[in-house]
């Protein structure tokens, strides 16, 4: 309730979700359920989800900052090594999002800004593609002179504020810009500019300008994401997990 229904425009990822995958697919859903499940949920659910989902054969933990590697063998040794092993996790075989046709919809809330939201089904975690679509992404939006940011907020003025990114999720992921207007412009009139925006990066693609632009502000982002404990373990925890290999975090600097 907090996440979702206590936060302006909080339902929003529900919705669109729902929207994005057919019933039954495991990301037509929040993470976290809706209020049906939990209030639905017994106790004996809560503590079978938990028995499974949070036991050591389905965790990875990290450690990062400075500190004596024997030493830490050892608390984990203490702290960790008589935590039993759970039954095994069976992982679900899952289709990319695929839509068949435009969808569109209208969400009423109380919110005194209305918004934009455009998106589009793309590829998870461990495909390449997902590099290509955060480029794409940094190029639409960003600093003034991105694509979209130039053409709605400062060239017509008819938007406060554009967002554009690629979001991956594990095996499925999504392409999402966001536009929020100003008080005399219309959702509809946004669409069609966004649109008009969009269809020429396709017919002309990026110029060599703006790929190194795009290319400099991920790798500054990339880089300032592990100058902390917090982002270092990060990428350590998605390259074993994903990927088997905690090293990872180098393939990716390389093709970010």
């Amino acid at each position: 309730r907090q996440s979702y229904d206590n936060q302006p425009y909080g339902r929003v990822p529900e919705i669109l979700s729902a929207a994005m995958y057919p019933k039954g697919h495991p990301y037509s859903w929040s993470v976290i359920g809706s209020m049906d499940d939990l209030s639905a949920a017994s106790e004996e659910d809560v503590k079978s989800f938990f028995r499974l989902y949070y036991a050591p054969n389905n965790a990875t933990l990290a450690v990062v900052g400075d500190f004596d590697p024997a030493q830490a063998k050892a608390w984990i040794q203490k702290y960790f090594a008589d935590l039993p092993k759970g039954q095994p996790v069976q992982r679900p075989n899952v289709a990319l999002g695929k839509l068949e046709a435009s969808k569109r919809l209208v969400y009423e809330d109380r919110v005194q800004v209305p918004r934009l939201y455009i998106q589009w089904p793309t590829v998870g975690f461990k495909n390449d593609e997902r590099y290509a679509l955060g480029m794409m992404a940094a190029i639409l939006s960003g600093p003034r002179t991105a694509r979209l940011t130039k053409a709605l907020v400062f060239d017509s003025q008819k938007a406060s504020q554009v967002s554009a990114f690629q979001s991956s999720a594990e095996d499925v992921g999504v392409f999402q810009v966001t536009v929020i207007p100003r008080p005399e412009s219309s959702l509809t009139e946004l669409e069609a500019a966004v649109d008009q925006v969009i269809q020429k990066f396709i017919s002309e693609g990026p110029t060599a300008e703006e790929l190194q632009k795009a290319k400099s502000g991920l790798e500054l982002n990339f880089l300032r994401g592990l100058e902390s404990n917090l982002g270092k373990a990060e990428e350590l925890i998605n390259g074993s997990q994903f990927f088997n290999d905690p090293a990872r975090f180098k393939t990716n600097y390389q093709k970010t």
